[in-house]
């Protein structure tokens, strides 16, 4: 069977397709075959005109490498991943293909356009980028068809299982009733329900927590990089009492749970501060760079070694696969990520020339929805428009402009919204 050579032990039910197909080329592993298929999809190269957090053309010094997309962000996420999980026993292809999957699903303009569309399609059934990846790999991203319609990429169950944070539909988180994060709308449960078939409610399973925590350390440590390169961050300043107060109001809003002391965000931050390799000062010299790159490689360390040492001592040294295990991160590293996701967005994401880009583009999304809903069919790709024209009622075709909307690309987006309103 397909991804049960000695190397790649799974259970068989975990290399189960939605759709059953043959292999075309011997000898690759169930796994490969999502990594490739993932690798090769339009979603993930649209992902290369999606903003991760600083704009291009933002910084002073035109040589500088370019600032991160949510493409270069899904790659080293992957990388991240992959190691982290093959040293706990994971198959390293599912792990890198859940890490790829993982912001498929991001509309354009980040979190900025995913809260106005959730606003738009609050009627029927709201939007989640990550719900959304799991519309895109299993239903919208055109790879295998069968009678009755596209299944997507058409990816094993466990690599579906893997890209899904969030196993629970809108309204059901299982702690927290109050939370908008969800992983699946009620059109799509079918094959959510399969992929779920052999899992505990609510909880994901190992290499998902792998992907979770591969995306925080890649996503909080590059961001810090980006804003010192952009001339945003100046790292002095977390030095002065003021400052730090400020980041750690950030943090404990946003990036700990409610009731963290600061006190034990500012031992973090001191803990970072005191390795010898911590990047004091950026002048964008040759040598600030590769001082730079090295903290951001000595922080990545840092952050896996310490889940990694903290699972092994929890569940001891064999392999750690899919609900056999729970990825244990220690606190204090967790303390030390939310420091520096508090930091991009204090210095990068709350510069005022940023809310009045992201009050822009809260208005072209609104708009676009507006005027695809006014002209519909127009405005649609053929995909989006076959589907709109075979939609059952209002609320199917809202999903369909939805769907729309989420694949465009930052650009992409301006230019639709551009041509269908006449705003330049």
């Amino acid at each position: 069977m397909e991804g049960t050579t000695p190397e790649n032990a799974y259970d068989p039910t975990s290399v189960e397709r939605w759709a059953p197909e043959p292999d075309k080329r011997p000898g690759r592993t169930a796994f490969q075959r999502d990594r490739a298929r993932i690798l090769h999809s339009g979603a993930l190269r649209r992902l290369a005109g999606k903003t991760q957090v600083v704009t291009p053309g933002t910084r002073s010094h035109a040589w500088d490498a370019s600032p991160r997309t949510r493409l270069t962000h899904s790659l080293e996420c992957a990388q991240v991943g992959r190691e982290l999980g093959a040293a706990l026993g994971c198959d390293p292809d599912l792990v890198e293909a859940a890490c790829l999957s993982h912001d498929l699903g991001h509309p354009p303009f980040g979190h900025n356009g995913e809260t106005a569309l959730n606003e738009f399609a609050d009627d029927c059934g709201g939007f989640e980028g990550n719900a959304q990846s799991l519309r895109l790999l299993t239903r919208i991203e055109p790879k295998r068809f069968t009678d009755e319609g596209s299944v997507g990429l058409n990816l094993t169950r466990a690599t579906l299982d893997a890209a899904t944070k969030y196993p629970w539909p809108r309204g059901a988180h299982p702690t927290d009733p109050a939370s908008r994060k969800f992983g699946v709308y009620e059109d799509d449960r079918p094959v959510f329900d399969w992929v779920r078939a052999h899992a505990p409610a609510g909880r994901t399973c190992f290499e998902a927590q792998v992907m979770d925590w591969s995306d925080d350390v890649a996503y909080s440590v590059h961001d810090v990089e980006d804003g010192l390169h952009a001339g945003h961050i100046d790292p002095n300043c977390l030095h002065a009492e003021p400052e730090r107060q400020a980041v750690f109001e950030v943090a404990v809003g946003r990036y700990v749970p409610a009731g963290t002391d600061p006190a034990e965000l500012g031992e973090a931050l001191d803990r970072l501060q005191d390795q010898e390799w911590w990047p004091h000062g950026y002048d964008g010299t040759a040598a600030a760079q590769a001082r730079l790159k090295d903290a951001t490689s000595q922080l990545i360390g840092r952050f896996c070694l310490a889940a990694e040492g903290a699972t092994r001592a929890a569940y001891g040294a064999g392999r750690l696969t899919r609900y056999g295990a729970a990825l244990v991160v220690p606190r204090e590293t967790r303390m030390e990520c939310a420091v520096l996701k508090a930091v991009a967005d204090r210095y990068v994401m709350q510069r005022a020339e940023q809310e009045r880009l992201r009050a822009d583009q809260r208005v072209i999304v609104v708009e676009l929805a507006e005027a695809l809903t006014a002209r519909a069919p127009d405005g649609l790709d053929p995909q989006f428009r076959a589907l709109f024209d075979a939609a059952a009622d209002d609320h199917a075709r809202k999903r369909v402009i939805v769907d729309q909307i989420a694949s465009l690309t930052d650009a992409s987006a301006l230019s639709l919204h551009a041509r269908l309103t006449g705003h330049m």
